[in-house]
């Protein structure tokens, strides 16, 4: 099991994807701390919610009082939500071209890469700050084809889209499957909507990125996406904040909805600080002849409580995971996903890789449930570790229930070191072996980073190199 015992939160050195923003506060409108109904109500009149959406807020608040934390995982008890600020958000407004964003949260962004990756593969871009996007874009030719992408809040406010976001929203993660679902039912702000019409293919990925920048403050973004029948959707997230000695919370919401015949593939890069707790959730439904494909890279936070969830509701439904996890000093990261096969000849893989080091944890934990009804589907399961010193941890804990004879499972695990003879090798051919340890490295977290777009696949190798320094 993943040790429970609490782990101090340490400063960590500056680099160039984790650095100090001189936050000055007349730049920022804050709520104050903690978690009320007059702070709820508070936040609902900021964004102008319309009365269903203070009333959903409300009863999550509710929900959110009578649910205790979690005790099976990693120990989060240095959480104290009356610390945590809900709501920070830059008062400047959100722009459409680059240029009009204020000069210090550009250069936040820039050193992020957003600009460059907007300039030469992504459709369309989102950049929150804190509480607010700040930037949105979209090319014209995405536009044109019937594609919706919006600021979650810039929808609500829509009467075209208030409808279906009623429809849609945490329909998929409801506030009562754990307690901090329903906190991010109550005080949820930014995030994106994206529809893609029937039939409609787009050739370039959509992105949003999230950047949590206040000290002490919470995020709490929603991401609903909705692919229709025989559509296709690459959608990308980013997500970062910069080091504090005090915790910070990311509490996000990811649906999305995969209709008949439709692709989608949700690719996540998250390097969040070492004092960030991370408790995001993600849920997909996946309808008959549909697929879902996550693919994912942690590197950050000081503890990771992440499962994204499929649900195969339709016949021949189909999803994969493909993830990995670096845990350094420090950190307790606790990932993994969740398949639900719920319809005949679905089927699912899920392949992981975790990275231990510096006497970080590491713990891959999934569920795969085959109902009765699922005749015919198939599951695959393969994690595997890699732990850098004999200091580090890494556990496993997977969980299948399958309640047909007619179905075809699979789990298998594999924990390892670094073979002396690679690095003997690589050695011998003039490579450092620091070097040599960040080549093996990369090479195991290959089947990740070869999944994403070469700008995303290069941060990600820097990612492991700057984690193999300890400088990350």
């Amino acid at each position: 099991m993943a040790d429970n015992k609490k782990t101090q939160v340490t400063d960590i050195n500056r680099s160039m994807y984790d650095f100090r923003y001189e936050e000055k506060e007349e730049d920022f409108y804050r709520i104050q701390d903690g978690l009320t109904e007059e702070i709820v109500l508070k936040l609902s009149e900021e964004k102008g919610d319309p009365e269903w959406m203070k009333e959903f807020r409300l009863n999550s608040l509710k929900i959110y009082n009578e649910l205790r934390v979690p005790n099976w995982g990693p120990d989060i008890s240095g959480l104290n939500m009356d610390n945590i600020a809900t709501y920070v958000r830059s008062k400047s407004k959100m722009q459409a071209k680059w240029e009009d964003v204020p000069e210090d949260i550009k250069d936040t962004f820039e050193k992020l890469g957003i600009p460059e990756a907007e300039r030469t593969s992504l459709a369309g871009v989102g950049a929150q700050y804190d509480s607010e996007l700040v930037y949105h874009n979209v090319q014209k030719e995405v536009s044109k084809q019937g594609v919706v992408y919006l600021g979650f809040e810039e929808a609500l406010k829509s009467p075209e889209w208030e409808p279906m976001i009623k429809e849609y929203f945490m329909t998929l993660v409801k506030p009562r499957d754990h307690k901090f679902a329903a906190l991010h039912g109550a005080v949820w702000s930014g995030g994106s909507f994206v529809y893609v019409p029937k039939g409609v293919k787009l050739s370039f990925p959509l992105q949003s990125y999230f950047r949590l920048n206040a000290k002490g403050a919470g995020q709490f973004e929603h991401t609903l996406i909705i692919v229709d029948e025989d559509a296709d959707l690459h959608f990308i997230e980013g997500c970062s904040a910069p080091k504090y000695n005090v915790a910070n919370l990311h509490a996000g919401c990811v649906e999305l909805f995969v209709k008949k015949g439709a692709h989608l593939r949700y690719s996540t890069i998250e390097n969040w600080s070492k004092n960030m707790y991370n408790l995001n959730t993600k849920r997909a439904r996946v309808e008959e002849g549909a697929t879902i494909e996550w693919v994912s890279g942690s590197f950050g936070s000081h503890i990771s409580y992440l499962y994204p969830e499929s649900d195969l509701v339709g016949k021949k439904a189909r999803a994969e995971f493909t993830g990995v996890t670096f845990a350094g000093q420090g950190q307790n990261l606790d990932t993994g996903a969740k398949m639900v096969h719920l319809a005949e000849n679905t089927s699912s893989v899920i392949t992981t890789k975790s990275i231990s080091k510096g006497g970080g944890i590491s713990t891959y934990r999934s569920a795969v449930y085959i109902d009765k009804k699922a005749k015919g589907s198939k599951a695959s399961v393969s994690c595997q570790s890699l732990m850098l010193d004999s200091q580090s941890r890494s556990d496993t804990i997977p969980a299948m229930t399958v309640l047909t004879d007619d179905a075809d499972v699979g789990h298998e695990a594999k924990i390892g070191r670094i073979s002396s003879d690679a690095i003997f090798y690589l050695m011998s051919r003039g490579i450092s072996e620091e070097e040599a340890r960040a080549m093996i490295v990369s090479g195991f977290a290959s089947p990740v980073s070869k999944e994403l777009p070469l700008e995303y696949a290069v941060e990600m190798n820097n990612l492991i190199r700057l984690e193999m320094k300890g400088t990350l």
